[in-house]
């Protein structure tokens, strides 16, 4: 399609979304799902109006997905109930990094003995689909910085972590299929991209996020009135923290997401926010009779969040319509739908339960971790990541075929699933609360 085909494609969505908004929320389907059939019918699966060539296009597509990631993540990380309190951090940390490694290694099995792939092949599928997806998750996490919900904070905080916990096994896979540098023995991969990227990450971004939650706080305290562009100062913040990280050598997706929580937790702090009954930072109630020219305090985490969730949808609706002009006929072999069986039926539920054993979550909270891991525009980012490092080619078209496909049925079927489970889920909770 042209560049106006595209202009009036995307256009025609962005009006149907914007004005049958009410009527789309009593769907019992995601928006993903009408995107994807869109994609699919005007696709080389449907009327070919357009094709997507997920390798030809990878640096482009890698650009889109990363864009996309960043925003979600940072997105999470200011609606995360702060101060970090372990008791209730310490099962989404244990899904992010011990379900996550168990997933990865079920899947890398699967792929060498089911597959036939080799061992860095594997390891390689594995880390691209295990991570959950915060762009395309968002019916099932948390909805504004206040909500206190278990199942919705773990999903959003394995989302925003399992981003950068993957990251050490893409390059562990591509080392072991000679096109990236591991060290002998693994040391070098262990030292530089499993502690230090970890932790390096983590320090960069909260140190990041508390520094603009500082300077915004006391730009905004002096006389006269100060004023911030919090978007500006938003989008900032992710573009500065995620280049300072990556030059570093550390994970910038984790350093994003914690820069996200360090300035939410900065900001609270310096407005004098109380802690409520589970101990958590709460803003300052407003006053009964304020002035008649008194504002409400602003902040950089909370004003900016409603331009971040725009941001959202457009990439959401751009990558998935993208993701049906990828599909083809020959994306359809017994290697994509037995991936997608073992994935959402064994390995994410397996590595679910392994990872929450001992953390007393309820059975019920549990099968609805297991089930709502869905695949999306994180898994693409990685898939593209991999082919711009020299995947060889053959490897390369396997694994978009695999994962692409994944992809698509994992909206369908999380998206057909999410709304009726969900309202099941609260209904049992209301009238059985143990």
């Amino acid at each position: 399609m042209s560049t106006i085909h595209w202009f009036f494609s995307i256009g025609m969505l962005m009006l149907a979304r914007g004005l049958a908004v009410s009527t789309l929320a009593r769907l019992p389907v995601t928006s993903a799902i009408i995107y994807l059939g869109v994609g699919l019918f005007l696709g080389p699966a449907g009327l070919h109006v357009f094709s997507f060539d997920p390798i030809g296009q990878s640096h482009l597509l890698e650009t889109l997905t990363e864009i996309a990631v960043l925003v979600s993540l940072f997105s999470a990380g200011v609606k995360m109930p702060v101060p970090i309190r372990w008791p209730r951090w310490v099962p989404a940390l244990r899904l992010a990094w011990l379900s996550m490694s168990i997933s990865v290694a079920l899947v890398a099995a699967f792929s060498v003995w089911v597959l036939g792939l080799p061992l860095g092949g594997g390891i390689l599928l594995g880390a691209i689909l295990a991570p959950t997806d915060p762009v395309l998750a968002t019916d099932v996490q948390v909805r504004h910085p206040d909500d206190r919900d278990e199942l919705r904070f773990t999903l959003t905080c394995e989302a925003g972590m399992n981003d950068g916990s993957a990251f050490p096994f893409v390059m562990l896979g591509l080392g072991l299929l000679g096109v990236h540098e591991l060290g002998e023995f693994g040391l070098q991969w262990l030292a530089v991209e499993v502690v230090w990227a970890t932790f390096g990450a983590i320090l960069i971004g909260a140190l990041g996020g508390y520094a603009v939650g500082r300077v915004g706080w006391l730009l905004r305290g002096r006389e006269p009135k100060h004023e911030v562009l919090d978007d500006l100062v938003g989008l900032g913040l992710i573009a500065v923290v995620y280049a300072v990280t990556v030059l570093c050598m550390a994970w910038g997706f984790l350093a994003v997401f914690a820069a996200g929580v360090a300035l939410r937790h900065t900001e609270l702090a310096a407005s004098g926010a109380h802690k409520d009954g589970q101990g958590l930072l709460v803003p300052e109630a407003p006053p009964t009779n304020p002035a008649p020219n008194a504002q409400a305090p602003l902040s950089v985490s909370s004003e900016s969040l409603v331009f971040k969730e725009h941001i959202e949808r457009l990439s959401e609706l751009t990558l998935v319509l993208l993701l049906g002009g990828m599909l083809t006929i020959q994306s359809w072999t017994w290697h994509t739908g037995l991936t997608a069986l073992f994935l959402f039926v064994v390995a994410r539920p397996l590595s679910v339960v392994l990872g929450l054993l001992g953390c007393g979550r309820s059975p019920r909270v549990t099968s609805m971790i297991a089930w709502f891991g869905v695949r999306g525009i994180g898994s693409l980012y990685y898939l593209m990541y991999a082919i711009n490092h020299a995947l060889p080619p053959d490897l390369a078209r396997e694994l978009s075929q695999i994962t692409i496909a994944v992809i698509m049925l994992s909206i369908l079927v999380h998206g057909l699933s999410v709304k009726p489970l969900l309202d099941r889920f609260w209904r049992r909770r209301k009238n059985n609360p143990g």
